[in-house]
């Protein structure tokens, strides 16, 4: 018998994945405006033994929403969201439990619990399958819950309406598109490389809520200018003091992190 041996597609675990993504993200320091090893960043209610204590709480729930994707995969990516929001507000009080009502990571658990969700729907994945996967779950979603009402009712309801940022919602429905562009451009070899990158292009809604457009803005240019003029850990340690100054945290960009460091563990196609 002659020819080429297929290869079966390499089935990698993201509910490990995932948890290892909050750790390297709070292990990264300096991280400008954000928990680190350094310090609490613009967060006065957050300290890194905090989130300690909230990775440590919310890591078993990724296995669970993989199991849950697993065990509801014949039914239509359409009909997925409702199913998969009962545990993910079960997560959210396990992190609310273990942090004192300090809402840690509840970005985090809404996009790493959709990549565990998809990744135990597919079985085999890949960065592009994932993706498209979690799109389809989400199909929708922002001009349900940002569009649907006249009178704004939460912040991220007003800033759909004043700017048309469609925040986390947007992201998951567009399938992670920002990340799958910062990570387009990473060589892989420093992770505040891809948070840079995420910075200078995300428009991040905590940063929004904090500092308004221009707080947005400032964050972006800064980004952008040490990608461009190079970047080392006093240049990164003196962002932080400046955002820490004007009392900005992009903590969109650090959930948008984990992702990335996600995606950047499977075969980008198929």
């Amino acid at each position: 018998m002659t020819g080429s041996i297929a290869t079966k597609p390499r089935v990698v675990d993201v509910p490990f994945l995932a948890e290892e993504a909050l750790w390297q993200e709070l292990a990264l320091t300096p991280k400008p405006g954000l928990v680190d090893r350094r310090n609490s960043g613009a967060h006065r209610d957050m300290d890194h033994a905090l989130f300690v204590r909230s990775i440590t709480a919310i890591a078993p729930w990724f296995s669970r929403f993989a199991e849950l994707g697993d065990s509801w995969s014949h039914l239509p990516a359409r009909e997925q969201l409702r199913l998969i929001r009962p545990m993910g507000i079960a997560c959210e009080q396990a992190m609310y439990a273990a942090t004192g009502g300090v809402n840690t990571h509840k970005g985090g658990i809404f996009s790493l619990g959709l990549l565990c969700f998809a990744a135990g729907r597919l079985g085999e994945v890949s960065r592009a399958s994932l993706c498209r996967e979690v799109s389809a779950i989400c199909q929708g979603l922002v001009a349900r819950e940002l569009g649907g009402r006249t009178t704004p009712a939460t912040a991220g309801e007003r800033q759909f309406h004043q700017f048309g940022l469609t925040g986390a919602r947007g992201e998951v429905e567009s399938g992670f598109a920002t990340v799958r562009r910062a990570l387009d451009g990473w060589d892989g070899a420093h992770l505040a490389a891809l948070l840079l990158r995420l910075m200078a292009t995300n428009q991040d809604s905590n940063l929004v809520s904090r500092g308004g457009m221009s707080g947005l803005r400032y964050v972006q240019v800064y980004a952008q200018r040490l990608l461009d003029e190079g970047w080392d850990a006093q240049s990164l340690a003196a962002m932080d003091e400046a955002l820490i100054a004007r009392n900005l945290s992009p903590g969109g960009s650090a959930d948008l992190l984990s992702v990335g460091w996600v995606l950047s563990g499977v075969t980008p196609s198929p």
